[in-house]
Order: C-alpha cells, then sequence, then structure tokens
C-alpha cells in the first residue's frame, strides 16, 4: 500500500488552501483593493517548487488526527515566504526578476503587507479560536524578529572567520526561524501542553537547517549559484574552510570573493567544494541533523499515518544531491 506523503497530503488539501488565501486577500478589501491586488500578483508571481505550506497541517494532524484546522497556517506560511523570498532577492539585487507585473517599489510595499499585516490579520479571524490568538500573533512577530537576525548574519558574514557553528546559528535564523513559527503555531492552536509546543519549535529549528542545506545543494546542482554570486557563507563552504588542505585554504576567501563576478573564479570555488573530503563532512552533519530531527519526533509520538508523512518528509529533506565529480553547469557572468 502506498505511504502517504506530504505531497499527497498537499494535493488534498491545495484547493483549500488556494480558497483560504482568497478568503485572506478578501479581507484586505474594499477598503484596500489596490493593495489587495498587489499582494494577490506577489503572490502570483512566487512559485514553490516543494509544497511545504501544508508543514502545519501535519503538525495539527498529529496532535489531533485532523489537519484540516490549519489550513489558515498554511497560508500564513505561503504569505510569509513569499515576503521574505522578495526581500531576500531585493538584498541581492534580483527583483526585477520575480516581481510579476508589479514595479520594484509596488512589490515592496506587497511583501511588507504580505509578510506581517495579513498573517496577523489572519489568525486574528474568526477562523481562530480567541483562546489563542494572542499566542499565534506572537509568533509571527518573534518570527521575523530571529529572521531578520539570521539575515543579517547571513549577509555581514566574513568568509575568512566563518565556521558550521556559526552558519547553524544563522541557519536557525534565517529558515529554522519560519519553519519554527508554523510547528509551534500549529502546536498552539491544536491545545498541546507547553513542553511539547517547545519540542515543535526545536523540531522546526532543525527542519530548517536541514531545508537550508538541500537548498543549497539544489543551488549548485541547479546552475543557479545564486550563493556564490551573492557570496554567501554557505554550510559546504563552511565544511571547505574546515576540511581543505592548508594551501587551498588559504586562498578561499580571495577566490570566494571573485566567485561574484567572475564565471572561472565559480567554476573553480564549485570543484573545490565538491572535493571528497568536504562532501565526506557535509553528509555526516546532514545525517547528524536528520538524526535530531527524527529522535525529536519519537519524543513527540502522535497519530499515525501524519507522523509517518513527517518522517518522510524529514528523510527527503536529508538526502545528499551533490557527489566527487559532478559537473553542475555555472551561470554565466
Amino acid at each position: 500500500m502506498h505511504a502517504m506523503s506530504y505531497v499527497d497530503l498537499h494535493r488534498r488539501f491545495s484547493a483549500d488552501i488556494d480558497a483560504e488565501m482568497d478568503a485572506a486577500l478578501d479581507r484586505l478589501a474594499p477598503d484596500a483593493d489596490a493593495v489587495r491586488a498587489a499582494v494577490a500578483e506577489l503572490v502570483r508571481s512566487r512559485e514553490f517548487k516543494y509544497p511545504l505550506s501544508v508543514l502545519p497541517l501535519i503538525v495539527h494532524a498529529m496532535e489531533t488526527g485532523a489537519p484540516e484546522p490549519a489550513v489558515p497556517l498554511a497560508v500564513v506560511h505561503e504569505l510569509w515566504w513569499t515576503s521574505a523570498c522578495y526581500l531576500d532577492d531585493l538584498a541581492d539585487g534580483q527583483c526585477a526578476f520575480i516581481a510579476g507585473g508589479l514595479s520594484e517599489r509596488e512589490a515592496l510595499l506587497a511583501a511588507v503587507v504580505s509578510g506581517s499585516p495579513l498573517p496577523l490579520l489572519m489568525v486574528q479571524s474568526g477562523a481562530v479560536p480567541e483562546s489563542v490568538r494572542g499566542a499565534l500573533s506572537a509568533e509571527i512577530v518573534k518570527c521575523w524578529i530571529v529572521a531578520t537576525e539570521g539575515q543579517l548574519s547571513d549577509l555581514r558574514a566574513d568568509v575568512g572567520a566563518a565556521s558550521r557553528d556559526a552558519v547553524v546559528r544563522a541557519y536557525r535564523g534565517k529558515s529554522g526561524a519560519p519553519f519554527s513559527m508554523v510547528t509551534v503555531m500549529a502546536a498552539e492552536l491544536a491545545g498541546a501542553a507547553k513542553e511539547r509546543v517547545e519540542l515543535w519549535r526545536e523540531f522546526g529549528n532543525v527542519f530548517g537547517i536541514l531545508w537550508q542545506m538541500f537548498n543549497d545543494q539544489e543551488d549548485i546542482l541547479s546552475g543557479r549559484n545564486e550563493d556564490l554570486l551573492n557570496g554567501t557563507v554557505t554550510y559546504l563552504l563552511a565544511c571547505a574552510l574546515e576540511e581543505s588542505a592548508a594551501p587551498s585554504r588559504e586562498l578561499l576567501p580571495g577566490l570566494h570573493a571573485a566567485a561574484r563576478d567572475s564565471r572561472g573564479a565559480r567554476a573553480e570555488l564549485v570543484d573545490v567544494l565538491l572535493a571528497p573530503a568536504v562532501l565526506g563532512r557535509y553528509d555526516d552533519d546532514i545525517d547528524r541533523f536528520r538524526e535530531e530531527a527524527l529522535r525529536i519526533l519519537d519524543e513527540l509520538g502522535g497519530s499515525e499515518p501524519y507522523l509517518s508523512v513527517m518522517r518522510n518528509l524529514v528523510d527527503e529533506s536529508s538526502r545528499m544531491l551533490l557527489h566527487a565529480g559532478l559537473a553542475p553547469k555555472v551561470k554565466a557572468g
């Protein structure tokens, strides 16, 4: 018998999520028709390859057996990431490619509304019990503060002083915070005890690290190389700095800086990142984070088959995509 996956769950609830998104946008009208149109356009311009908006549905179902009440939180997830991705692209100078039919200034205003005011309106609506509205609102605010801290750490990272621990701290902010936001909100909505809520927070943080590492691998594999173009200090780069032999390690900061403008430097840096020793360390650490996520899930337990769905999602997010000898495309520039 085919085990249910998170993609199956999204397929089952995608129409409900879309309807809830429309209802959320309608809350902006009639007093703010231009805002509604701009946010709707921004949402349409951002298509997510992986339907991780079902994460709060899985959490709620593990706690109660029912995913349906967490549908509004799936929309909060989509709105938050739509805003965060646009702001991240803006910081990287890529906003013109993702704003749809909006100007950059219009898209920026829409991103502000999409990220905070609209999610806050949603959790203050009648779709959410009054007893948890305050806690859910606080998580949205807390998420933005912690995620911004992570992004600032990312932007200010010094490759010469980079370490795996420092990158993990940044990843816990920029990726762990939004995932822990929705896992905690779903647990709160389900009426989970405080100790379980905090376990869900930690799970979201670890899952965020795993997902960021997965995303970093895809960036290289696809040839987009956005991390190299932006000068981002990734976990894989930190592994290279710690695992490379002394001469190569000393050259890495300069090569990393040159990779922002030089295709040849990017290709050379990718070769360093795909060295067997570097990938071996990276693979070992992915396994370590995967085991930690699964340990937390074992402690939490919960309703089957949703616990199985979450375990499978962790496994999917923990895949090692890169290997020595790989020849990914390198973006021109």
